[in-house]
C-alpha cells in the first residue's frame, strides 16, 4: 500500500469501512459515535450496518427511545472514529446524522435484520432509563413477539463531510484529511501526524 498517495489512502479508508459491515472481527465493525446533547458530549459504540462510499453515508440502528436519537434530532452534527491496532489505522469522520423512524428506510432495514437484533428493540421502556431491578428486564426469545419491536426501531444515517486517515509506521506516520463541499467537490490535505 502506498501511503504517500492520497487517492490510495481514500481507497484504503473505504475498503476498511466496507469490510466493517460484515466482518465482525474488524475494528471498523463497531465505531464510536459522538453527539452533543444538553451541552455535553456523549460517545457510544455503534455497530456499522451499511456504507455507501459515493454518497458518503454510514448506517446504524438504534432504539428510537434512546438519548442519542433525541440528541441527533436536537443537533445533527456528529463525529465517528475507529482505530484498528493491527493495521495501525485510525479513521475519523465529521458530518451530520439523520434519524429514520417508521419510514421506508427504517422498514427496509428492519426487514433485513436478524431475529437476535430485533430482540433488542422489544425491551420495555428503552435504553438508559433508571431501573431498580435489572432482572425484571431479562427475557427470552420465546417470550417476545419480535415484530413488536419495530415500533421502537430507527436507523441513523451519518453523512460525512470530512474524513481523516492516520496510519502509524516506524519510518514516518501518514495523516491525510479529505473534505467535501455541499456540491460534492473534494479537497485533500496532508497533516502533521
Amino acid at each position: 500500500m502506498n501511503y504517500d498517495n492520497k487517492a490510495k489512502i481514500m481507497q484504503r479508508a473505504f475498503e476498511l469501512i466496507r469490510d466493517g459491515i460484515k466482518n465482525r472481527s474488524s475494528m471498523f465493525h463497531t465505531l464510536t459515535m459522538s453527539t452533543l446533547h444538553n451541552k455535553e458530549i456523549y460517545s457510544r459504540v455503534m455497530v456499522l450496518r451499511d456504507f455507501n462510499a459515493s454518497k458518503r453515508f454510514l448506517r446504524f440502528h438504534s432504539d428510537y427511545r434512546s438519548q442519542k436519537v433525541q440528541a441527533i434530532k436536537d443537533n445533527p452534527i456528529t463525529s465517528l472514529i475507529g482505530y484498528d491496532p493491527e493495521s495501525k489505522t485510525q479513521i475519523r469522520m465529521v458530518g451530520t446524522s439523520e434519524v429514520n423512524y417508521k419510514n421506508k428506510n427504517s422498514e427496509k432495514a428492519w426487514e433485513e435484520s436478524q431475529a437476535i437484533s430485533k430482540k433488542c428493540y422489544s425491551v420495555k421502556d428503552g435504553s438508559s432509563h433508571l431501573i431498580d431491578n435489572p432482572e425484571s428486564y431479562d427475557f427470552h426469545m420465546k417470550d417476545v413477539n419480535l415484530e413488536d419491536g419495530y415500533k421502537n426501531f430507527s436507523t441513523i444515517v451519518f453523512t460525512f463531510s470530512s474524513l481523516e486517515f492516520l496510519y502509524l509506521q516506524r519510518s514516518g506516520h501518514r495523516r491525510c484529511k479529505f473534505e467535501w463541499d455541499k456540491r460534492g467537490g473534494i479537497k485533500s490535505y496532508w497533516l502533521i501526524p
